[in-house]
């Protein structure tokens, strides 16, 4: 059941009743505030600001790649929860300051907004473009140490949560130049100190894709993992990798780059013969997961180049069902494309940076990727007719696929209260204070409807495994029952007409079996909201539910497991003679109580919220497991079949 906030009825107090003058206005000095609202500054202190930490790091040493001094970072996540990036670029500068009269590399470290981003002599381009990124790191850890390598000499300084421990020193001599930060998060600040190799390695690997020529190695003290990422092929090879469990449709790959009014324009893309878009942006490195002016000039060039290419070549198909023109959305059909751009100063929409709003940049990426797009279809005529013949195939179907949309439009299904028949909807409307729990199975689903909080859990049966989209057509994904089912009962729409704010509930969890099949109709619900609702993924709004998979009973006590571990422990905490042990396969085998109690209370459940951190490697690991390359999931089996804990057969 969703938290309810109550707000207390307290009696007012009168305006005399509380000192407010000169002295109560507090100044916060240094990196104070930052201390106090950190949120504000890395977006939240749970995993994902955690890892913040990391990337504003690690945004130092690439912006100095990007700059031409850098070609090697290397970050290592040790055994007691500290962090090291080293480069070899510049090194921070050490002497002093002008104004400050501290030196600079102190300034740096201990100040917001200092920094050497701010014109464009030092960095023409920068990801980290607010200047408080590093300063920031230093201001959220426990403490944070800077060996700077720079004329011979190695500099090093301390500093404790923010504060300089002691004056910059020279504790050695080098011949090469460079930084290495390292920092321990404080316990303070974050709920939980627990960096995840998966999700810094994928951003690594995302930054080595984007800086071609950048190598840069991550090492895990913890279990020994490390990688090495270095790509000569650029986002080219970041294509290779997308489509690597694909079938693709042309063997040459699209690739585009040009500098025009000083942006940077690079620009890779190749077919395949799946029926989704793959669509990733970026300005200055960073994802612009909401896109921009950017992916706008791109999809319009896109549209209209292909259209004036068939137009001029006769390839629109004549009869009853001609086709004059082909729409955005036919064209992007199985297109798996980066537009990366360099903008000296980026205009992003909030503080979160996931989107371009400078208007010039429109202009400047649909000149560059219609010219130089529309002289490569001219020059592969063979791989360009592959491509017109899956826009026409899209085409074609694109009127089915419309009239499928239509059922599944929220407003329509709302506004004459046709929500699914299988719904049992809950009595609040607030979206914050509701969730819904697609449940497996009738049987499951009707111990769910008994046992919830009518008020703020609705229920949806789905009747066995819903259609696999990643080997779909989008009109036959429409007209599928179950998945037309949780589309209307979302209330957010589809495709085109797909409006966050219509979400019905804000919480969506996936209640399955235990068991192999149940497992399998996870997978299948994820990837479809993964390739068909990713906001509501990128947004928080995904969970799984975690029902146990044990009962142990002895005497008039009864404790459920969740793990064969947790079970043993129980086991050596009971009267093992006389306890037994119930193994759940199926939701169904619990009665209302026991399901509330243990996977649907608020107060007592356990939950996974599903995130995105890194959707390139999603994509991966989505297109592996649910498409037609066999050989390589039975490769991803063999290589995790040992991490597996409980297993049905």
């Amino acid at each position: 059941m969703a938290e309810i906030e109550v707000e207390e009825d307290v009696e007012k107090k009168p305006m005399g009743g509380h000192k407010y003058d000169a002295t109560t206005i507090h100044v916060l000095k240094g990196l104070e505030a930052v201390r106090k609202r950190p949120a504000m500054y890395i977006g939240d202190t749970g995993s994902r600001g955690l890892h913040h930490l990391v990337y504003e790091v690690v945004d130092n040493s690439v912006d100095e790649a990007m700059a031409g001094y850098c070609d090697h970072i290397k970050v290592t996540i040790t055994s007691d929860s500290t962090v090291a990036v080293e480069d070899n670029g510049r090194g921070i500068p050490v002497g002093m300051h002008p104004t400050q009269q501290r030196p600079a590399l102190e300034v740096v470290m201990t100040m917001l907004h200092a920094g050497g981003k701010f014109d464009h002599e030092s960095y023409k381009v920068s990801g980290g473009l607010h200047g408080v990124g590093v300063s920031v790191v230093n201001a959220l850890s426990e403490w944070c140490r800077v060996e700077v390598s720079l004329d011979g000499q190695v500099y090093f300084q301390e500093y404790h949560c923010g504060d300089v421990v002691a004056d910059m020193k020279i504790i050695g001599t080098s011949n090469k130049t460079g930084t290495k930060t390292t920092f321990k998060p404080d316990k303070e600040i974050f709920k939980k100190i627990e960096f995840s190799y998966d999700v810094v390695a994928g951003r690594m690997r995302e930054l080595a894709f984007l800086n071609r020529g950048l190598r840069i190695d991550i090492m895990d003290e913890r279990s020994a993992k490390s990688e090495s990422f270095h790509y000569k092929g650029g986002i080219v090879a970041f294509i290779d990798y997308l489509n690597e469990n694909k079938t693709t449709i042309h063997a040459k790959k699209f690739y585009g780059h040009r500098e025009q009014d000083n942006v940077d324009v690079e620009v890779a893309l190749q077919y395949n013969d799946s029926y989704v878009e793959n669509l990733f942006s970026f300005v200055n490195n960073i994802n612009t997961i909401e896109g921009g002016t950017h992916l706008v000039g791109f999809k319009t060039a896109l549209t209209r180049t292909i259209n004036n290419y068939m137009t001029k070549n006769n390839l629109f198909k004549s009869g009853k069902d001609a086709l004059t023109s082909l729409q955005g959305e036919d064209m992007r059909e199985g297109l798996t494309a980066i537009i990366s751009v360099k903008v000296p100063d980026p205009q992003f929409e909030g503080q979160t940076k996931t989107k371009l709003g400078n208007s010039e940049v429109k202009g400047i990426v649909e000149q560059v990727m219609g010219e130089v797009f529309g002289s490569w279809l001219e020059e592969t005529p063979t791989d360009a007719k592959k491509i017109v013949d899956k826009a026409l195939g899209a085409a074609f179907t694109r009127e089915a696929s419309r009239k499928a949309k239509e059922l599944a439009r929220r407003k329509t299904a709302l506004d004459s209260g046709r929500l699914p028949g299988k719904l049992a909807d809950c009595s609040a409307r607030e979206p914050e204070n509701c969730e819904i729990f697609i449940v497996e199975g009738d049987s499951a689903g009707g111990s769910a409807k008994q046992g919830r909080d009518r008020r703020f859990q609705a229920i949806l049966p789905i009747k066995g495994k819903i259609l696999n989209v990643e080997k779909a057509r989008l009109d036959k994904v429409l007209s599928n029952d179950e998945i037309r089912s949780i589309i209307t009962a979302l209330g957010t729409g589809f495709g085109e007409e797909f409006d966050v704010e219509k979400l019905r509930y804000h919480k969506v969890i996936i209640m399955t079996d235990a068991d192999i099949d149940g497992s399998h109709i996870k997978t299948l619900l994820l990837t479809f909201f993964f390739r068909h609702f990713k906001e509501l993924v990128e947004k928080g709004f995904i969970y799984i539910a975690q029902p146990p998979l044990y009962r142990v009973k002895w005497g008039k006590k009864e404790v459920y497991a969740y793990s064969d571990e947790e079970r043993d422990r129980i086991l050596e905490q009971s009267d093992r003679k006389n306890a037994s042990i119930q193994r759940y396969k199926g939701l169904g085998e619990m009665n209302p109580d026991q399901l509330w109690n243990t996977t649907m209370n608020h107060e007592t459940r356990t939950m996974l919220q599903v995130t995105l951190e890194d959707a390139a490697h999603a994509d991966h690991i989505f297109t592996m497991l649910m498409g037609d390359a066999v050989e390589s999931r039975r490769q991803f089996i063999e290589e995790n079949a040992r991490y597996v804990r409980n297993l049905d057969v």
